[in-house]
Order: C-alpha cells, then sequence, then structure tokens
C-alpha cells in the first residue's frame, strides 16, 4: 500500500504516475498533508510529525507493505521521514520532467512523472 502525504490528492495524479504506484505498492490512499504556518518552529515541527508518525504506523500494524510518498513543507518532510526510516517504513517521492512553454508573455510549466524515488539516508557519513 502506497500512503500519499502530499498536497496532491492521487485522484489528480497522472494515467502513468497512478499505474506506476499501483505497479509497485499496490492500492493507494491519501493523507491530507497538514497546512504548516511559516511562523512556527521546530518543536511544532516535532509535535505535528510524530501526531502523523503514529498515523502512519497504526497502517503499519495492518500492513506489514506500507510505503509513504511525501512531498511538502521540507522541514515537516524531513522530520516525519526521519522518523519512519528509524522504524524500517519506506518513504517515496516523486520525481517529475519539467516542461516549459513560453508563448509571448506568458510561461506555462508543466510537470510530467517520472518515477519513485526512494528517500535515503547515507550511513557512511
Amino acid at each position: 500500500m502506497l500512503i500519499n502525504l502530499s498536497n496532491h490528492p492521487s485522484a489528480q495524479w497522472s494515467e502513468k504516475q497512478l499505474l506506476e504506484a499501483n505497479k509497485l505498492y499496490g492500492n493507494v490512499i491519501d493523507m491530507p498533508f497538514p497546512h504548516i504556518p511559516p511562523e512556527e518552529g521546530e518543536d511544532y515541527i516535532i509535535e505535528i510529525a510524530q501526531k502523523f508518525y503514529h498515523q502512519i504506523e497504526e497502517y503499519q500494524n495492518d500492513n506489514q507493505n506500507i510505503c509513504l510518498h511525501i512531498m511538502g513543507e521540507l522541514t515537516f518532510c524531513f522530520c516525519l521521514v526521519s522518523m519512519l526510516k528509524n522504524s524500517n517504513i519506506k518513504c517515496v517521492a516523486s520525481t517529475t520532467i519539467r516542461n516549459v512553454v513560453q508563448q509571448g508573455n506568458v510561461k506555462t510549466t508543466v510537470f510530467e512523472f517520472c518515477k519513485f524515488r526512494e528517500y535515503v539516508i547515507d550511513k557512511n557519513n
């Protein structure tokens, strides 16, 4: 199972991304990404990351093959991914190809899904 914790519900993903998610992880469930006020400090980040950690841990207890797709506010993502990696829960990000089209003064950017990439920690440093 893939838990999607991002501001992009899986219903809005491209067919390519959904097919890849289903192939690699089975079904996809969405978990709404929290609003993280920019004025909050590190203690807030830890507190909210712990709440999400415990919610995700419940899925882990029910299903041994879970993976978290996490994209969003960087300090929260780093904190939560660190907690989950310490519990051997796989975390991935989606990578994209950025296509820019310029027509006169209007620039349009379209992001095309490429693949899921695992969050890794270099244990040698």
